[in-house]
């Protein structure tokens, strides 16, 4: 699963994985990736919060925080590029599940950047 979004710096943001590593811990062979353009030391603060101490730990190691600071081609290639505004380089945030064969059986680009994305349809494609 991919867990795009702009900043672990937002409140939304921080609660959407919060709720996806929690979700991983609990499903056999699922991989979250949660990708933002953050630097890898934002990440390693957000993770190392009080709140959060459980990213890249034993609970969860099929969670791996992702900077796509350096491959904005990503954003591009994904569409989740915010191109203009005040936010414009930051991601958008989705929620892509792919399969075991890479195939996406689920995508959800949030229309507005302050909502959560539909967790039970992407946890559904989950299971």
């Amino acid at each position: 699963m991919l867990s795009v979004f702009p900043s672990v710096d937002t409140p939304t943001c921080a609660a959407s994985v919060r709720k996806f590593n929690s979700v991983a811990s609990e499903l056999a062979d699922t991989v979250v990736l949660c990708i933002s353009a953050d630097l890898p030391f934002a990440h390693a603060r957000f993770c190392g919060s009080a709140d959060l101490r459980i990213c890249g730990s034993a609970d969860l190691e099929n969670v791996h925080n992702l900077s796509a600071f350096r491959n904005r081609e990503f954003l591009a290639e994904y569409g989740v590029a915010i191109e203009d505004g005040p936010l414009a380089g930051l991601a958008a945030r989705a929620a892509i599940v792919l399969d075991a064969a890479d195939k996406v059986v689920h995508s959800q680009l949030v229309p507005e950047i302050s909502e959560k994305p539909e967790y039970d349809a992407a946890l559904a494609a989950l299971k």
